[in-house]
């Protein structure tokens, strides 16, 4: 009794560490008791069917994961546009409007008195804004000083004139003497 115990712990540790290693020898198994209540002939294409079964099913679970953001040229995915095609029809030719005369937008004009009139075709306007405070509404007055060019250098210190905003002149000069309203006295 001892040696069949033996063999049959041996036999429980032998299906223990075969069954969930491999499926295969289960089946084994299977088709060696089939043979023994019925002919093997019958049973040999029933028993190749599951056996490919679940090779199938091991063989997708430890497929590793794809990384989506290192993917090949190849392998990513196409984005291509609608092309157009050519319709039989003449085609619109390219035809460019004239751009309409000074309307280059709205240009500023700001009236102010000259401070300095030292530099060469250049004049500093004192310009008084009048604001109220966004908050408490109380009325500041505030002055700001623009750099004009003056291209006949006819403004005088104290002389009222209007500046119109122009293109970029030098570093500090984005204005221009448009018209003196009032001479000094």
């Amino acid at each position: 009794m001892a040696d069949e115990k033996d063999d049959v712990t041996t036999e429980e540790t032998e299906e223990t560490v075969e069954a969930p290693a491999v499926p295969e020898p289960v089946e084994e198994t299977a088709e060696a008791e089939a043979p023994a209540e019925e002919p093997a002939s019958e049973e040999a294409p029933a028993a190749e069917a599951p056996a490919e079964e679940p090779a199938a099913e091991a063989a997708p679970g430890p497929e590793p994961k794809k990384n989506k953001k290192r993917l090949p040229r190849a392998e990513r995915p196409k984005k291509t546009r609608p092309r157009r095609v050519p319709s039989a029809g003449e085609r619109k030719p390219i035809v460019r409007e004239a751009a309409p005369e000074s309307e280059r937008g709205r240009r500023q004009e700001r009236r102010g008195v000259v401070v300095s009139s030292a530099m060469d075709k250049t004049i500093v306007v004192k310009v008084d804004v009048i604001t109220s405070h966004p908050k408490y509404k109380k009325v500041i007055r505030r002055s700001v000083k623009f750099h004009a060019h003056d291209e006949q250098n006819s403004a005088n210190v104290g002389d009222v004139v209007r500046i119109v905003e122009t293109r970029p002149l030098s570093a500090t000069k984005h204005w221009r003497l448009a018209e003196i309203v009032e001479v000094a006295k």
